[in-house]
């Protein structure tokens, strides 16, 4: 997952564009970028967070009233700086792209992006490929004056090659800007509008948080399937060019999303609660005394809420977090997620001392941070220590932009319940089912029949995912994180070594 963004006014938008990738960081923290136009292109990308990347010298350089920025999470090639987004290409009529998903079909795209169309590609990353695709597509309707309707069509050409999942918003130079969303709406995006005068300000984005923070009114979910595109004076067109099936991912209700944001109809905050409504019911079933129920903070807050309401234990905050230390699941490496977490969370002994404590967090991936947060609250003295997870078992990697590591890295696909319980260190381990959480995201809307759940039970949207591919994606990231562990630990080295000769 990745945050994108995109706004055109009728003043300099580079101001929204920061702003808006700020309340974003979470969906990204490996690198940003933005990129705006008035008669040229004005790019800054770089690796680091949002507030790293731009300063005033270079915000004041983003000069126009139409832009696009991205918050990189790696997933497919890499986390160097070269693959940070937005990428752009110059013809036809200069074109800037950003992208949240992942395309399965990325090896084969390149091949025929090479062999037949003469295009060179700088990068590893699935998101260029997409950008030269589109970017052909747009050739090919040989617009001498470019019409929503060449847009359109080069969207659906675009959609008919692309496989898996791509939300994704573009800057054509001089013509306007353009969102579009895969036929199964995996990824979100959003619209919204703003007043200016007696005109209309628009933004296509990945959650409606931002328009909240930004005085954006929320317009709707772009649909599965469908494009919009906002014109160089500021005009709204949109089109389905392709049938869609909604398909949205679970894991954005599980922990992805902010939990004020509300993505194709359901309050992410509101569903989380309901998870933890729904493993209150087999806590109870248990007959366990619990004298607290303790989230994993942040984005265990909500089932925790939910979870101590219908039990009628009292809640309590018992970690307090260090908030200058990144989302450890996002970060590129393993090493770096283990070294992180030692830094990240700090019990409050008074909570878990001579008590009986249960202890709620989104999911349970790898199951060395869970084990390491059992041995941090036994340390700080309580009697017992139970684990409630509000997803469901991942038993299998996700394809579409999500950094699940292989099956043989995923604890539940290689032990039962009650093992991963012995392994984490607890005294009791509780799970939701797929059928829970279901229910908690298709309470808030009941027109989504299906999710993108593969994570969970191995069965994925799109026709195209098998074992085979999986295998080839796992490796390809397996290697691009052992890449970067290498490279941080050469700086590592290095810096090490020059400390020493200064001493």
């Amino acid at each position: 997952m990745c945050g994108i963004i995109a706004a055109s006014g009728f003043r300099d938008i580079i101001q929204d564009l920061y702003d808006g990738l700020i309340v974003l960081q979470h969906r990204g923290q490996d690198a940003a970028g933005i990129v705006t136009y008035n008669d040229q292109f004005h790019l800054k990308k770089s690796n680091g967070m949002v507030r790293d990347v731009f300063h005033s010298r270079s915000l004041a350089r983003l000069k126009g009233p139409m832009g696009i920025g991205h918050v990189r999470y790696p997933t497919a090639g890499c986390s160097s700086e070269f693959e940070a987004q937005p990428f752009f290409i110059s013809t036809p009529f200069g074109i800037a792209l950003a992208h949240n998903g992942n395309l399965t079909n990325t090896m084969d795209l390149r091949r025929k992006l090479m062999e037949k169309e003469y295009h060179h590609l700088n990068t590893n990353s699935d998101s260029e490929v997409l950008l030269n695709v589109f970017a052909v597509a747009l050739r090919h309707q040989h617009p001498k004056k470019l019409t929503p309707e060449h847009v359109f069509g080069a969207v659906k050409t675009l959609m008919g090659k692309c496989k898996g999942a791509y939300s994704a918003v573009a800057l054509i130079g001089g013509q306007g800007i353009l969102g579009f969303r895969d036929p199964h709406g995996i990824r979100p995006l959003q619209l919204g509008k703003r007043r200016y005068g007696m005109k209309e300000e628009y933004m296509i984005t990945s959650e409606n948080t931002v328009f909240h923070a930004l005085e954006y009114e929320f317009i709707r979910d772009i649909l599965p399937g469908e494009a919009v595109f906002i014109d160089r004076k500021n005009r709204l067109h949109s089109r389905q060019v392709v049938k869609g099936q909604l398909n949205p991912c679970m894991f954005e209700w599980v922990y992805l999303a902010a939990p004020d944001s509300t993505i194709d109809g359901v309050n992410v905050y509101k569903a989380r609660v309901r998870m933890g409504e729904a493993l209150a019911r087999k806590i109870k079933k248990a007959g366990i005394h619990i004298d607290s129920v303790i989230p994993i903070p942040d984005t265990g807050r909500a089932a925790a809420t939910g979870l101590a309401d219908k039990l009628k234990v009292r809640y309590r905050e018992g970690f307090v977090k260090n908030r200058y230390i990144g989302r450890t699941f996002i970060m590129p490496g393993q090493s770096q997620r283990k070294r992180s977490l030692k830094f990240k969370l700090h019990p409050i002994e008074l909570e878990f001392r001579n008590q009986n404590v249960l202890l709620v967090d989104d999911s349970i991936v790898r199951g060395n941070t869970s084990k390491k947060i059992v041995e941090i609250v036994r340390e700080a003295g309580a009697k017992k220590v139970y684990f409630a997870s509000a997803s469901p078992p991942i038993i299998s990697p996700d394809p579409y932009g999500i950094d699940l590591p292989t099956t043989n890295e995923l604890i539940a696909a290689n032990m039962s319940i009650e093992q991963i319980r012995k392994y984490i260190g607890a005294d009791g381990l509780f799970y939701n089912t797929i059928e829970d959480i279901r229910t908690a995201v298709q309470y808030g809307n009941r027109n989504i029949k299906k999710f993108s759940e593969g994570c969970f039970t191995g069965k994925y949207p799109t026709p195209e995912v098998n074992a085979k591919l999986l295998k080839a994606l796992g490796q390809g990231r397996n290697e691009s994180r052992e890449a970067w562990d290498a490279e941080q630990m050469s700086e590592d080295n290095s810096g090490d070594q020059k400390m020493m000769a200064l001493v």
